[in-house]
């Protein structure tokens, strides 16, 4: 069973920053393309950034340059360091393969990016 648990989000003033962790169990994730989504209220779910098993990271254009995807592939974890945050930023947090197992979803994290 796939098991993703998102944890890192909170409050955060614009231009603060915020590092998420995704502790991911049930899957061979060394092999994984592994991703960070986050969904805004009234908004579908979008992909943010993704990480191949060999590092190669990709990032949706609203976030490039300030979003960082990482992985540690010993504790199973992947990251996201998130800077220069802007309150578009709000949103719950997810964690998932790429593209993503639709019975894996976790409860994601809340980043409220507010002053």
């Amino acid at each position: 069973q796939v098991q993703l648990v998102e944890s890192g989000g909170g409050l955060e003033q614009p231009g603060g920053s915020l590092r998420l962790s995704c502790a991911a169990s049930g899957i061979i994730f060394r092999i994984s393309t592994m991703g960070w989504y986050r969904q805004a209220p009234g908004k579908e779910r979008e992909l943010v950034a993704s990480i191949t098993s060999g590092g190669t990271s990709n990032y949706a254009d609203s976030v490039k340059g300030r979003f960082t995807i990482s992985r540690d592939n010993a504790k199973n974890t992947v990251y996201l360091q998130m800077n220069s945050l802007k309150p578009e930023d709000t949103a719950v947090y997810y964690c998932n393969r790429h593209p993503p197992i639709v019975a894996a979803w976790g409860q994601g994290t809340q980043v409220t990016v507010s002053s």
